[in-house]
């Protein structure tokens, strides 16, 4: 009989809060994997993993981040390192869609209820209590249509990467049978936005591979941009009229903060000898790219970041910050967010009553909810910061970067989060996980028991700006 108790529990849950449901499964999957990476199987030496390593690298892992206070090549074992691509590709789904999924296996089939959780994750209004238009970014009735993207996509990506990545791992001098594992690795880690390297010494080895770099480059961009993104794409590759808004403007802001940052990357760091300074312009410019790249979230990196000018980490951490797409691997408040406030800006230069773009009006309920994101994602960011700067006594510059890292769920550090203490290990993991299940779901979740407020106040306007 509690057996029964408790599955009917679960079921109400996953059909009733699914935001709140989400963190949940989360949580739960952290705690799981914390336990696994524990193992002393899953360590090198063969010795238990310590509790705040172990929990950071779980919830680093499940939250597709790539930050590590260990060396993940030498630290763990061939299982722990299974056990790292199994929990980036489950991370990898999202939040919602993972619980969407769990949903869906405990109701025996894609209701109403649960196609509204999945639909949730791959609309950027998804915090709107009200009705959707017919322009929203996915359709109730292709949600399951998109779950089936979802899996295909991850199989199908991660793959073609793999069998591109495998040649140049055998010209880096990987073993071949080595290289059958690391480069299903490398690719999972591309394509989920992690950036954990399997081998000593992360991707440096093949600093000078452009091939192997660009291949990352596309798994990264695949990844970031989205889910819904991909869909869109899939159905109408060859036909721009036919994509969504969000498509539309979640191509060309990534595209335009790409080549922005790699610019920015060039001119900043062009004198640096630790970095850019060796190099002709041609490789200078491909390497600034790659790390305008992984600034959407990808995390891999062939410089050391620590070494890059301090106003180029300004500008890595604002890239960061933004992250990708929603709804996709990538962290961060989404592009499709800062697109919003710019155009909302824009208007309002103008003068303009309403936000317009590409023949649609964008309500004022997204613009809203594009504010709540920032502020929230902001305010995270800072109490971090300075919890952080106090405890580790370190310069604020290096702590800002690595939390906004740990926000967004990039995983480039100035080498500040392996020097951590326990305590500042855990306000960093306590980051990456609000980060990545996301403001708006967060918000959600804490909100899902608010009453309707049935009366409305007198207005008046108080002086701004």
């Amino acid at each position: 009989m509690r057996g029964r108790e408790a599955f009917d529990w679960v079921r109400t849950r996953t059909t009733t809060s699914p935001a709140r449901f989400a963190v949940v499964v989360f949580v739960a999957l952290i705690l799981i994997f914390t336990a696994l990476l524990s193992l002393p199987a899953a360590a090198a030496d063969g010795r238990r993993t310590a509790l705040a390593d172990a929990l950071f690298t779980a919830v680093s892992t499940i939250c597709v981040t790539g930050l590590s206070t260990v060396d993940i090549a030498t630290h763990y074992s061939g299982f722990g390192k299974a056990i790292i691509y199994v929990g980036v590709n489950i991370g990898g789904l999202g939040v919602l869609t993972l619980a969407s999924i769990l949903g869906l296996v405990i109701s025996k089939r894609l209701g109403l209820r649960a196609k509204l959780i999945a639909a949730s994750d791959s609309n950027p209004a998804r915090s709107h209590a009200g009705p959707m238009n017919e322009g929203q970014t996915v359709r109730l009735g292709e949600v399951g249509q998109l779950l089936v993207t979802v899996a295909l996509s991850t199989l199908v990506i991660e793959a073609g990467l793999a069998i591109l990545l495998y040649p140049s791992l055998l010209i880096g001098g990987v073993d071949p049978l080595t290289a059958l594992w690391e480069a299903p690795f490398y690719a999972a880690m591309a394509f989920t936005n992690t950036g954990f390297a399997p081998n000593p010494g992360g991707i440096a080895a093949f600093a000078n591979d452009y091939f192997f770099l660009t291949v990352l480059m596309t798994g990264v961009f695949l990844g970031s941009i989205g889910f819904p993104v991909i869909y869109t794409l899939w159905r109408h590759v060859w036909h721009v009229r036919k994509w969504s808004l969000h498509a539309k403007i979640t191509m060309i802001t990534t595209v335009f903060l790409f080549f922005a940052g790699a610019v920015a990357f060039t001119v900043l760091e062009y004198n640096n000898p630790k970095t850019f300074g060796a190099l002709n312009f041609w490789d200078s410019s491909f390497q600034a790219l790659f790390l305008s790249a992984m600034t959407r979230s990808g995390g891999f990196s062939v410089i050391d970041i620590g070494e890059l000018h301090g106003s180029s980490l300004v500008v890595g951490s604002m890239l960061m910050f933004v992250g990708g797409g929603s709804a996709s691997t990538a962290g961060g408040i989404k592009v499709t967010t800062l697109a919003v406030l710019a155009l909302a800006v824009w208007s309002e230069a103008k003068g303009r009553q309403s936000v317009e773009v590409f023949g649609r009006r964008i309500p004022s309920d997204v613009q809203r909810v594009a504010l709540s994101v920032v502020a929230w994602g902001a305010t995270i960011c800072a109490l971090s910061t300075i919890i952080i700067s106090q405890i580790s006594q370190a310069d604020v510059a290096d702590v800002l970067f690595d939390v906004i890292s740990g926000f967004a769920t990039v995983g480039l550090s100035t080498g500040l989060t392996a020097e951590l203490s326990d305590p500042g290990i855990y306000v960093m993991a306590v980051t990456i996980f609000m980060g990545r299940i996301g403001t708006v779901t967060l918000a959600a979740a804490v909100a899902a028991t608010s009453r309707s407020q049935l009366y409305s106040l007198p207005v008046e306007r108080p002086i701004v700006g």
